[in-house]
């Protein structure tokens, strides 16, 4: 996922500006002029300008709401943003409201991203100081205005749950009938923050406030967008990516019941029915003739051949410590190379977008990761300005990086476009697996050279497509993709000699962000290549990592703690299952450490199994511990899930696979133990909705290395080259 050039959370802490005002009717408006380089970059506001952002509204009636920066997903994202506020706010976390923040790039951008985007695992790292300095700030103004009406000294006062407290009179207020007056005092400009020693939230466990509404069904996301006039569209594009429409012929189509319309556009056709059943019985009835383009012949193994012929040039530098050319000039050479494949999203929320085009005016309603781009492409679309463009945000059931993405917000205005009254435009599964970005392809070429037991020179070529290149230009700079590099650059390891390049390889098929992003592919090649010098210079995994770790402290606490957690020194008991085999990885990205072990059974047909997962993880101060431990372990499920099982292969210019049956999840019955560990810590938040599908990946093809003496290097397994007696 995309991030900053260049850390700018600090820099934010010291220069973003508490601004304040009065709500409509009393009460007090907190907001937050993010005067950092990322805002400023996306055309941020000044301190001075006219407008500011609100994070908070607090009303006569004592309502706190708390107008949300990020989306939530699932990854609890509304919890442990709203424990950031509520905790310095000195609120009960039961107390507050949530509501999406409006679709503005200036005003809502991220911290830690250049946009209003919610992805990479930045949420809580790059909110965690300013949603806490805003609710110490309204907090300090509430004190102040019931100083000043009681004519005491702000310091002989006390805050907690909404009240403000004056024991020596024993006198109470609540927020509500103060935030009138608060609201005409200037916000103090240096608020201190509380000690963590006086945190009555933070790093405590606390209840999900998405979870009731998802339990007894009241929450509302994209999909459940209802109205009164509303029909019902599905859709086809071309199977062959860049392929036109050339001929319709709509006559079945037209008698299915409850059918009312086709849409046709130069590269989609759609039906609009009363429901979605009629929408796609219709669709199905249609006769289409494509024209399908330049991209017709392209195929998997051209586009796998087309890659490793890319990774033989040299790249861009991406980092560059000492001399790795020289120290890989002499001694014993290790090397390989990895295949990563196309992947999709596969939400379990269905794609969906529900638009009204009327008067000049488009109002959408979505679960979008990034309300700004939403709003920014269905105004292109329609040739209107952005501000004629209404986007309602939703609950999201399943981003992963697909909802960064507004192709599907664009086609639904574009197909609304044509119908009077609002549609929702669903995607059949097949029709989002076979039209989705992917998870690019990835070819890294490593060498390496290793003395006294340690590695001395590294070499990383990463080849692949920059999704930064057009997903925002600006930020691909000087040939190098971030993403594409991130997880290569700034190795754990004390690796004297080092280079890392990046050729980038662009292919036929559009490509997106997806969950592990940048890391997801270059930690896995990583820490495959440094199991296999371990085993071929007889070292202990583990052992061999921990040498090169004294440097780093946080990782090497990952480590160690997995380690020792797993049982590592205790030999693995057979199997009357297959063979066995336990396998190490080690995570520093995200600003999160994680170390992991895996343990699988290979049978002799060469299926695994994952039998048991092992994950300590350092992501600095914790929010939520729920929600940390929750996040591992959907990481681990959807990381195992890819190992195992996932790709997308182009046959003929089309993806070969189409729903659930082909495209698989991990199965129930299929779910390893997974034990998940916290690494005490008092550092800076990190990410974690990431790491867990990141590092899982590697430790499970290093214990089927273990298990038997095979290392694949293309990705997902390949059971064939497993199966006892493979050549």
């Amino acid at each position: 996922m995309l991030r900053a050039d260049k850390p700018v959370i600090g820099d934010l802490s010291r220069r973003s500006v508490l601004r304040a005002g009065a709500v409509v009717g009393g009460g007090l408006l907190i907001g937050i002029n993010l005067v950092s380089r990322a805002a400023a970059d996306a055309g941020g506001t000044s301190a001075e300008g006219p407008a500011f952002n609100a994070f908070i509204r607090i009303s006569p009636e004592d309502r706190v709401t708390f107008v949300m920066p990020a989306v939530e997903m699932g990854q609890g994202a509304y919890t442990s943003t709203s424990m950031m506020l509520a905790e310095e706010l000195d609120v009960d976390l039961d107390h507050v409201m949530t509501e999406h923040a409006p679709p503005d790039q200036k005003l809502y951008g991220s911290p830690a991203l250049v946009i209003q985007a919610t992805g990479g695992s930045t949420t809580t790292a790059a909110w965690f100081l300013p949603l806490r300095k805003a609710g110490a700030t309204a907090r300090a103004m509430l004190v102040q205005a019931a100083a000043a009406g009681w004519g005491v000294a702000p310091d002989t006062l006390r805050t907690q749950s909404g009240m403000v407290h004056h024991d020596a009179s024993g006198r109470s207020i609540s927020y509500g009938k103060l935030a009138g007056h608060a609201a005409h005092l200037a916000p103090p400009t240096d608020v201190p923050l509380k000690d963590p020693s006086r945190f009555r939230l933070l790093g405590k466990p606390a209840r999900r406030l998405d979870s009731p509404g998802k339990v007894d069904g009241s929450a509302k996301f994209g999909i459940d967008v209802t109205m009164p006039g509303l029909r019902f569209a599905t859709l086809a594009a071309s199977p062959v990516f860049g392929g036109k429409l050339k001929h319709v012929d709509d006559t079945q189509a037209k008698v299915v019941p409850g059918v009312r319309q086709i849409v046709v556009l130069d590269d989609l056709v759609a039906v609009v029915a009363d429901h979605m059943w009629a929408a796609k019985q219709g669709l199905d009835a249609l006769k289409l003739d494509w024209d399908e383009g330049a991209n017709a012949g392209v195929g998997q193994d051209q586009l796998w051949a087309e890659l490793e012929k890319g990774s033989l040039g040299s790249g861009v530098v991406a980092e560059k410590v000492g001399d790795a050319a020289q120290a890989l000039s002499t001694g014993t050479l290790y090397e390989a190379t990895y295949e990563l494949p196309f992947l999709a999203h596969a939400p379990m929320e269905p794609m969906n977008c529900t638009a009204h085009v009327h008067d000049g005016l488009c109002e959408v309603w979505v679960g979008t990761q990034a309300p700004g781009l939403a709003q920014g492409g269905a105004a292109k679309a329609l040739s209107i300005a952005p501000d004629k463009v209404t986007i309602n945000n939703h609950l999201i059931g399943g981003g992963f990086g697909r909802r960064l993405e507004v192709d599907g917000v664009v086609k639904a205005v574009r197909i609304a476009q044509q119908v009077e009254g609002p549609v929702k435009v669903v995607w059949t599964r097949e029709e989002d697996i076979q039209q989705e970005l992917y998870r690019p392809l990835y070819h890294d070429r490593m060498k390496a050279r290793v003395e006294d037991g340690k590695v001395t020179a590294w070499h990383h070529r990463v080849t692949g497509p920059s999704i930064l290149a057009r997903w925002l230009p600006p930020a691909f700079k000087d040939g190098i993709d971030s993403d594409g590099v991130d997880g290569a650059i700034k190795q754990p390891y004390d690796f004297p000699n080092t280079l890392v390049e990046f050729v980038r390889h662009e292919t036929q098929i559009p490509v997106a962000f997806w969950r592990g992003v940048g890391p997801n592919s270059n930690v896995f090649s990583a820490e495959c290549f440094l199991d296999l010098i371990a085993r071929q210079s007889s070292a202990d995994p583990v052992a061999f990592r921990r040498a090169m770790l004294q440097k780093n402290k946080r990782a090497l606490g990952a480590l160690d703690l997995a380690a020792d957690k797993a049982g590592w020194s205790t030999p693995l008991a057979a199997s009357a299952g297959g063979r066995v085999g336990r396998g190490f990885a080690l995570l520093a990205s995200f600003g999160s450490f994680l170390g992991c072990v895996a343990e699988v059974v290979v049978g002799d047909d060469g299926d695994v199994r994952v039998t048991r997962v092992v994950v300590a993880a350092d992501v600095g101060t914790v929010v939520n511990p729920d929600t940390l431990l929750a996040q591992i372990e959907g990481g681990v499920v959807f990381g195992i899930t890819t190992i195992l099982h996932s790709k997308v292969t182009i046959d003929k210019g089309r993806v070969q696979q189409s729903n659930f049956n082909d495209y698989r999840l991990l199965r129930i019955d299929e779910m390893p133990v997974i034990a998940a560990h916290i690494v005490p810590s008092s550092e800076p938040p990190g990410g974690i909705g990431e790491p867990g599908t990141v590092v899982v990946q590697p430790a499970i093809a290093n214990a089927i290395f273990a298990a038997t003496g095979t290392q694949l290097t293309r990705m997902p397994i390949d059971r064939s080259k497993l199966a006892k007696g493979a050549a």
